[in-house]
């Protein structure tokens, strides 16, 4: 990293990368012998799109692939630009090739443009025309069209380690961008930055106006916390990390982990989630993974809802944690979401079937003198208060089986009843 650009830059701009040896982590993929090392050593420059989360290194390794192949390097950003910006790009690209030169067109947030967007830079990049880098926090597979996608490599970048950071924050107070820093500070200003080097150089610059204005010679974490408060929250509420993270409460509550579920739900209470979400996600977990093994969850989680709503937060966060150890902890069961989902794949392939007249009601003459409802029997008065062998499928339709109860809480239980329920049908003449 230079220490050379003008101290009124910003930092980040300050102590950008001037070469691929320079870069801060992401050793797997520029590593000696990793695949963007080996693209860099080629000398051919490929389409790629860039994905991982914000402040790793996308732009960085850019421009750096950029200046090894002497490109033109053009930057469209997806939020402001549009489809002027990419036929402006286009005929630069023109130029440059006439002049015997390459062009690099990089798309920042490229997942912000729609699919006509995207597909504008499908000839260019099979022509040959330019080479199309695109950076994105969000899953490509999901938000990048598959035409353009087929075409780029993908390169997956990591969150910045702790170790990486700490190198950051050293190389500032190399060039003398910051006082120096008390460890526990230090330790904290890395959690913080939760592995976004652009996040951790904003803080830095911050803190320095805040120390030279104060004249303060040493960050302490007493003071860092006095200057950011309520900054120091860690959490994306948007984007892929918003449902990773939401992903990873689920799983945890079915995996059956009271301790896991109780980190991620504060982990998202911390963030600044709206904890109505999260009661919406726990209604959910208690139908899909609960069930009738414990159909009390389901109930609890609906109190849970309702208990926030009427608190609020902080006191009304106490009911949603009372709720996900709950949940963590109830016997398992995914029997009706299964029946469910089987049932309605079979009505979705299934014809329509007729009701059967023994099941139709008959409020009028007519439809009683159709047989509407005849020979229906009322299970109340059969013994047991079950009319064994009656049908109540469609004619025809081999009764299915969707719902199949498993041995564990509530679900025993039923499962013991059904096979009653069975033995009695058998019994049947």
């Amino acid at each position: 990293m230079s220490d050379s650009a003008p101290s009124h830059q910003p930092l980040a701009e300050r102590l950008r990368p001037r070469s691929l040896g320079e870069v801060i982590g992401q050793p797997q993929l520029l590593g000696e012998g990793m695949p963007l090392r080996i693209a860099f050593e080629s000398g051919q420059p490929h389409s790629c799109i860039l994905w991982g989360p914000p402040g790793v290194g996308k732009t960085t390794i850019a421009r750096l692939m950029a200046d090894a192949f002497d490109a033109q390097f053009i930057t469209i950003s997806a939020v402001l630009g549009g489809v002027k910006d990419i036929r402006e790009a286009v005929e630069r690209a023109q130029i440059a090739r006439a002049q015997d030169r390459r062009t690099i067109v990089f798309v920042d947030e490229v997942h912000r443009f729609n699919k006509s967007q995207q597909d504008a830079f499908l000839p260019h990049v099979e022509s040959g025309l330019f080479t199309f880098i695109g950076a994105t926090t969000e899953n490509p597979s999901f938000e990048v069209n598959s035409a353009l996608l087929s075409r780029a490599a993908v390169y997956v970048l990591q969150p910045l380690t702790q170790a990486d950071l700490e190198l950051i924050v050293h190389k500032a107070r190399t060039i003398d961008a910051v006082p120096q820093i008390e460890r526990a500070a230090l330790d904290r200003l890395v959690a913080y930055a939760d592995g976004d080097a652009r996040r951790l150089l904003n803080t830095l610059e911050t803190l320095s106006v805040a120390a030279a204005r104060e004249k303060r010679t040493e960050v302490t974490d007493a003071w860092l916390l006095k200057v950011l408060g309520e900054r120091m929250r860690r959490y994306d509420k948007a984007g892929e990390q918003f449902y990773d993270t939401i992903s990873a409460l689920h799983k945890s509550v079915r995996g059956s982990d009271p301790d896991a579920s109780l980190y991620w739900l504060v982990r998202m209470l911390d963030g600044g989630v709206d904890p109505r979400y999260i009661a919406r996600r726990m209604v959910r977990m208690a139908t899909e993974d609960i069930g009738l093994a414990d159909p009390r969850a389901l109930a609890l989680a609906l109190d849970a809802s309702l208990t926030y709503e009427r608190l609020g937060s902080p006191e009304g966060e106490l009911a949603l944690a009372q709720c996900v150890i709950y949940l963590a902890v109830a016997p398992k069961s995914n029997a009706v979401y299964k029946a469910f989902n089987e049932a309605k794949a079979f009505i979705k392939n299934d014809g329509t079937r007729p009701v059967p007249l023994h099941l139709r009601n008959a409020p009028t003459t007519l439809m009683k003198d159709l047989d509407y409802g005849k020979d229906y029997r009322y299970a109340h008065d059969e013994e047991g208060g079950f009319a064994a062998g009656e049908s109540y499928f469609p004619d025809g339709l081999a009764a299915p089986s969707f719902y199949r109860p498993v041995e564990r809480g509530l679900e025993i239980r039923i499962a013991d009843k059904l096979r009653e329920l069975k033995r009695l049908i058998n019994q049947k003449p």
